[in-house]
């Protein structure tokens, strides 16, 4: 790609040089964990990092659940553009500072949204292992925390947290600018692209509404951002745009998706004319929300991925300059000639890929995995993706 005679090199190295950071990154001195188990609130009864029973249905946070009651950020705490994991924080099922841990994160995806111990691993390891420390076991749900979650310096450089562009954060996210673009910026709230989203799904954030709206986002990425990367880590994407109605209503898949329920766990207050801002208070619905029933799992999210992209099958690749795509090729079994492939195992086992294998980030660049982070992500997901055919690395 470097040597393409219709690229700038030039181009490639202003990628390197435009920064979007957060110029500090909040610090709170009062650093507490997730609330600590609570027999008499088990919901699925997910602890210490371990699988729970993976039966929901129950609701969250039970009224007499003080602890758990939803409690909103202060200017010392970190939140980023995953609206589930800023709910988590803001109800104490991970550290309320926005600095979490392994643990926290199987023990909290489990109990609040009953998602399942398989894909819960999953996120979990990627998260650690691209974001954040895999010595400690620590990330940042934001910005750049490297002197809190790490112990001896980064593996990666620097521990970027959720906001690292490229790692879970990248161009076409739902309601987050793309990195390169002005405003404004790629980790907070952009009330412009949920009333979009909102305008788009007319209300209902249903699978194929929801494939059609990340159509429409990666159209209009890739028109505006000259520096617009749709790769293989994009697949997370549709994660994230799934859980809108497998995870956020009440009862996840049997509920409503709806613009009310969305709204909490967004935090996004309507202030007419179809605009939208962001009031700090991203949150479980009150009185009354019910996890799902039965847990998501991994063939669960493959499964909408196929359905989701397969409606609208887009290019892989990224721009070079406005009007200058170039498209990728191959990558393992999960991408053929620049396309996802619509098989669910190629799916998971991309999934796999993503937490053990060297993946571009970008046009020009792949990620190489340390052989430290390797052993964290094998060590926590060969168990787990064995079943299903994946080709295991070994450390």
């Amino acid at each position: 790609m470097l040597n393409h005679p219709d690229v700038d090199s030039s181009l490639l190295a202003k990628r390197s040089q435009h920064e979007r950071r957060q110029t500090t990154c909040p610090n709170n001195p009062n650093h507490q964990g997730a609330v600590p188990f609570n027999q008499r609130f088990p919901y699925t009864g997910a602890q210490n990092g371990l699988p729970g029973t993976q039966i929901g249905g129950v609701v969250v946070p039970d009224v007499n659940d003080v602890a758990h009651k939803f409690d909103p950020p202060g200017p010392l705490d970190i939140r980023g553009p995953c609206p589930g994991l800023n709910t988590a924080a803001n109800h104490h099922f991970i550290s309320h500072d926005g600095i979490t841990n392994y643990a926290e994160l199987l023990d909290a995806q489990q109990n609040l949204y009953n998602v399942g111990f398989d894909l819960a691993s999953a996120l979990a390891a990627i998260g650690v292992a691209l974001t954040g420390d895999p010595v400690t076991t620590k990330m940042s749900i934001g910005c750049d925390a490297t002197s809190r979650t790490s112990l001896i310096g980064s593996l990666l450089g620097s521990e970027g947290g959720l906001d690292a562009h490229n790692k879970f954060e990248a161009d076409t996210s739902l309601t987050r600018s793309d990195y390169f673009l002005a405003e404004p910026n790629d980790f907070s709230f952009n009330g412009t692209l949920f009333g979009m989203m909102a305008a788009t799904t007319g209300g209902n954030f249903n699978l194929s509404n929801m494939a059609l709206y990340m159509s429409q986002r990666y159209a209009q990425s890739k028109a505006d951002n000259p520096n617009f990367y749709f790769g293989p880590k994009s697949i997370l994407l549709y994660g994230a745009a799934s859980f809108l109605f497998e995870l956020f209503p009440s009862l996840g898949i049997e509920g409503n998706p709806s613009l009310p329920v969305q709204k909490f766990f967004f935090g996004a207050t309507d202030v007419g004319g179809g605009k939208f801002v962001f009031n700090n208070a991203e949150q479980i619905p009150p009185n009354n929300w019910f996890n799902r029933r039965r847990a998501m799992t991994l063939v669960d999210v493959a499964s909408d991925f196929v359905q989701m992209y397969g409606m609208h099958p887009v290019q892989l690749g990224g721009n070079v300059g406005k009007n200058n795509f170039n498209a990728m090729g191959s990558f393992g079994t999960a991408v053929t000639d620049g396309q996802f492939s619509l098989n669910i195992n190629d799916v998971i086992c991309l999934l796999y890929q993503i937490a053990t294998d060297n993946v571009p980030d970008s046009l020009n660049s792949v990620l190489t995995l340390p052989s430290e982070v390797l052993k964290f992500t094998t060590g926590k997901l060969n168990p787990i993706f064995e079943k299903y055919g994946c080709a295991l690395k070994l450390t």
